[in-house]
């Protein structure tokens, strides 16, 4: 599935092979020093560990030659001088790979944090948490280990071989070409995991998304789904996803049960074929015993590298579907760069809107409305008529699939995401706390508030209960700090909204979670911070819409009526049956 098809889908996309290639080039080219020397120190330290086989190999043709104590001393005080310097050089070679891989390590969950910051929120929406989480933390941390630990581990390990290798061809080519061609079987084996593997661990990776996303919706629904009796619906369904979890992972386990056997077996060939090969040779006076010697041991050197390499191989390949997972963020769309524009005021206008969530038909149909600087607008009407989807295009969280929604006349999606913040939030009966004090949670909204300016927002929006506080602003929340209920959590949620001052403001039943006394002293006190600036509320207490300077009604997808209250009481249509309905009597 390519990524453009998977964000259709609704999934965030997964990157390409071709565009984690380049990705992991560009990471490489942040640390290029750190990265030549790396390999520089790493050849240096094979090179001297190279020198091990052959002195060894001297020394037996020098005892065969019939040479003294001495010769055979000093080839053994290189020996011992070369493996010394092996062991200083693979000690600063680790060192610098490991400093290498922690900084790319950290330019990966940089890049990783300012994506996820910048993705739409419709977007977030539609794939779901659990697929973001889990790309965030499982996906972020299999990356980083194999940028810290399994890269440069397959790096000097490939160094090794290769260098290695070499070593045998100076010998003697034929038995170098020996060594290929008993090598060979763990290229077949290797080929075929390849081409089985990327398809198992992307489909690994998409079965732990699914289960996290359920765990994740089960536990925070948990009371809805005992209140309505869904505790088996949801077993159920857990259960179908961890053992779709089971399922991809027996998968890989058996890619890994065919590969790792197959590259033991191969070990063994290219050691006894230059025995033998070499044994002949020997025999026939074209190559000394301690050539064949130092070439069996190059090879059995050889098993070494070759066991990280393939070890690693199973590591790479779940890494790599992690990268892919991880650099998919990267391909969402965003809106392009140097298109933003500054809106002229902050009229808002609806101009023929048609709106269709994915795969579906529209839900809202030909919308026209228009909000005056300055106004108070409530939109009411029944459940599912359209109300909230309304109040996400006005907010720029979605894009209408016909006709415009603008701002000042500037096209509200067109708008840089610290102007769309400035200039229009939506504000809904979903609240976040976050982990911190009282003081973090508000200077999300206003980072240069001071404590004055933090006390204010609070009282406007009636939490006094803030004062109350064990440490004041700098009580912790939380699970291990204070816990805060519904009600509470919710005016911490607005008292952010009064600190980002925004031009207009998106209240979609903002106070559905307070009781109707706080939840009018809130909406007075609101009232009163943001006199002058557009206010636009989705209103189920209908007193919030007696009090709007003007109020659309909508019913299927379309506005029916529009009007002051007054207005539309006398005209005795909707709104009008809704007031009798909400007030228990017919108004004269």
């Amino acid at each position: 599935m390519t990524a453009g098809s998977q964000q259709a889908a609704g999934q965030l996309p997964i990157a390409e092979p071709s565009h984690l290639r380049r990705a992991a080039l560009e990471l490489i080219r942040c640390e290029a020093r750190a990265f030549a020397g790396l390999i520089a120190l790493n050849a240096l330290a094979v090179g001297a560990g190279l020198v091990g086989p052959w002195l060894l190999g001297r020394i037996i043709d020098a005892v065969k030659a019939g040479s003294g104590a001495s010769a055979v001393d000093r080839f053994t005080l290189a020996l011992v001088g070369c493996a010394a310097a092996q062991l200083v050089l693979t000690r600063y070679a680790r060192l610098v790979g490991d400093r290498f891989g922690e900084r790319i390590s950290a330019r990966v969950r940089e890049r990783f944090v300012d994506r996820v910051l910048a993705l739409p929120a419709s977007v977030v929406e539609r794939a779901g948490t659990g697929d973001v989480t889990t790309r965030g933390s499982t996906d972020v941390a299999s990356v980083a280990v194999t940028l810290r630990d399994i890269g440069p581990d397959v790096l000097i390990a490939a160094v090794q071989a290769l260098f290695i290798l070499g070593a045998v061809f100076a010998l003697d080519p034929l038995l170098g070409a020996c060594a290929v061609v008993g090598l060979s079987g763990i290229y077949f084996a290797s080929r075929w995991y390849l081409r089985q593997a990327r398809r198992a661990y992307l489909a690994e990776g998409a079965a732990n998304s699914v289960l996290a996303e359920l765990i994740a919706t089960t536990a925070s629904g948990a009371r809805t789904i005992e209140a309505f009796g869904l505790q088996q619906q949801r077993i159920t369904a857990c259960q179908a996803a961890i053992e779709e979890c089971r399922r991809t992972r027996m998968r890989t386990l058996f890619l890994r049960s065919v590969l790792l056997p197959s590259v033991d077996v191969s070990y063994v060939i290219p050691v006894v074929g230059v025995l033998l090969i070499g044994g002949v040779l020997h025999d026939h006076g074209a190559m000394s015993l301690g050539a064949v010697v130092a070439s069996a041991m190059y090879l059995r050197q050889l098993s070494a590298p070759l066991d990280t390499i393939l070890q690693r191989l199973e590591q790479l390949q779940s890494s790599s579907a992690s990268f892919a997972r991880v650099e998919g963020l990267g391909q969402v769309p965003q809106a392009p760069a140097g298109t933003y524009c500054a809106p002229a005021d902050d009229r808002i206008e609806v101009t023929g809107v048609r709106y269709a969530y994915d795969g579906g038909g529209d839900v809202l149909h030909g919308i026209d409305l228009t909000v005056k600087e300055g106004e108070r607008l409530a939109i009411v009407g029944p459940s599912g008529a359209g109300k909230s989807t309304l109040s996400r295009l006005l907010a720029g969280i979605d894009a209408p699939r016909t006709g415009t929604v603008t701002v000042g006349g500037a096209p509200i999606r067109d708008l840089g995401p610290d102007l769309l913040r400035r200039q229009v939030v939506l504000i809904t009966q979903e609240h976040h706390i976050f982990l911190g004090t009282v003081r973090d949670n508000l200077l999300i909204a206003a980072q240069t508030a001071t404590d004055t300016e933090l006390h204010a927002a609070l009282a406007a929006v009636g939490a006094e209960w803030a004062d109350e506080l064990p440490d004041g602003l700098d009580t912790e929340l939380g699970a291990a700090g204070h816990r805060l209920d519904g009600s509470q959590a919710q005016q911490l949620a607005l008292a952010r909204v009064v600190l980002a001052d925004p031009h207009t403001l998106i209240l979609d039943e903002a106070t559905a979670l307070l009781d109707p006394r706080t939840a009018r002293h809130t909406e007075r006190a609101l009232a009163a911070v943001l006199r002058g600036r557009t206010v636009i509320a989705i209103a189920h207490r209908l007193h919030t819409a007696h009090d709007a300077d003007q109020i659309a009604v909508m019913e299927g997808g379309r506005i029916t009526e529009h009007g002051t209250h007054d207005d539309l009481v006398t005209s005795d249509g909707a709104y009008a049956a809704l007031w009798q309905s909400w007030h228990g009597e017919r108004p004269s």
